[in-house]
């Protein structure tokens, strides 16, 4: 039978009184939705290794689809730091989950939105934010992941339409999407995005299978033969490499809360744990060793929190840079996993189990790590801000 979800978040910095009350509102509402809808069945699908595609429905009704994009297009036109709540909390539950939404919002309906013709907003924002339709974002190539300038997907002109050839992997969504937001390089070599349609012919989206992490989210590959797209289907406002790094910087930004949510799960399952587990006569909690644990999780966990909610503010302003949200999620994603390793050596042998959700979290996390941009990716922007010298290549 499934265990109730008793999790309570930490806020060591009293941060929720820089909240608005609609912050607030929208944390109890999604909380209260993963508690019900994701909790009691997110072990079961984990250890399946099955999408729960029921929950869909429900990630719409929250708004968790494109909370930032305006009313007029389907979205609840909200701040960012209400964004960053959203994601948190969905990824508390499972960051599987939270990469549909985050894939949904800012990597499908972001660039329709910021890069779109107006009769591409209006065709596509609006069931993308019931999840009537679902998206996926396509721009990493078996060959080229943090180098993505190299792809070799391309699209040629063919009379009324683009001829599109190439393959990506790594996608998350695929396997249902309705639509793929598609990175590709024009005859000139310039890369623009195309919105791909299911059903058009030659297009395909094979499952990955045998995944150790994010095994709760539905992964595949994009693969294009001679796939015939219509010319009003091309992202007029997008050309060059700013136009996918521009949605992944979307992304980043709901990762770095995201991370936070998964770390606030291992810290609250361990302290409970700690307090109820006896050894030696008394509750493990009041060993000097385990407290140092505690102790140091809730202290990370505290800057993590501080560090998003001023880049929440900066980006509802305008602000935040591309190098700030990466520092954001690097530092989130890095602290989560070592929050997850520590909590899990706190639960002993119970914690490689599903009874508890720490191991599936610290093995969520190592993609999480990975994708939107890698940790020594993400190091060697934020090395590059502060230098102005290059060091990728």
């Amino acid at each position: 039978m499934a265990k109730t979800d008793q999790f309570e978040s930490p806020d060591y910095y009293l941060l929720d009184e820089l909240l608005t009350d609609e912050h607030k509102l929208i944390r109890s509402t999604v909380r209260e939705w993963v508690k019900k809808e994701v909790s009691p069945i997110i072990e079961d699908y984990a250890q399946r290794a099955e999408f729960p595609k029921h929950l869909l429905k429900g990630l719409a009704e929250i708004g968790a689809f494109g909370p930032t994009i305006p009313e007029q297009y389907g979205g609840l036109g909200l701040d960012y730091t209400a964004y960053g709540i959203i994601m948190q909390e969905i990824e508390r539950g499972d960051s599987g989950i939270r990469s549909t939404a985050s894939v949904q919002g800012s990597l499908v309906m972001y660039p329709i939105y910021t890069y779109g013709s107006e009769e591409q907003k209006v065709k596509y924002l609006p069931k993308l934010a019931t999840g009537e339709l679902m998206g996926c974002f396509g721009l990493t190539e078996p060959d080229h992941g943090s180098d993505p300038g190299g792809m070799t997907t391309n699209f040629k002109e063919e009379g009324d339409h683009y001829l599109l050839n190439g393959a990506k992997m790594w996608i998350s969504n695929a396997p249902f999407a309705d639509i793929a937001i598609v990175w590709a390089k024009n005859p000139e070599g310039k890369i623009q995005g195309l919105i791909v349609e299911r059903g058009m012919e030659g297009f395909s989206t094979p499952e990955t299978h045998n995944k150790w992490s994010l095994r709760a989210s539905s992964t595949g590959e994009l693969v294009f033969d001679n796939v015939k797209v219509p010319k009003e289907n091309l992202l007029p406002n997008a050309i060059g490499l700013k136009g996918p790094l521009g949605c992944l910087n979307q992304a980043r930004y709901g990762i770095a809360w995201g991370a936070i949510g998964a770390a606030m799960d291992c810290y609250d399952t361990a302290l409970n744990y700690a307090k109820e587990r006896k050894q030696f006569g008394k509750p493990i909690a009041a060993f000097q060793l385990q407290q140092k644990k505690l102790a140091e999780m809730i202290t990370e966990i505290t800057k993590a929190q501080l560090l998003v909610w001023r880049l929440g503010v900066l980006k509802s302003d305008n602000r935040a840079t591309p190098a700030q949200i990466s520092m954001a999620k690097r530092n989130s994603v890095a602290m989560a996993l070592n929050v997850a390793r520590e909590a899990r050596q706190m639960l002993g042998g119970m914690g490689i189990t599903g009874e508890y959700p720490i191991m599936r979290h610290m093995m969520n996390l190592e993609s999480v790590v990975t994708y939107e941009g890698t940790h020594d990716i993400h190091l060697l922007i934020t090395g590059m801000d502060i230098t102005g010298e290059e060091a990728f290549k």
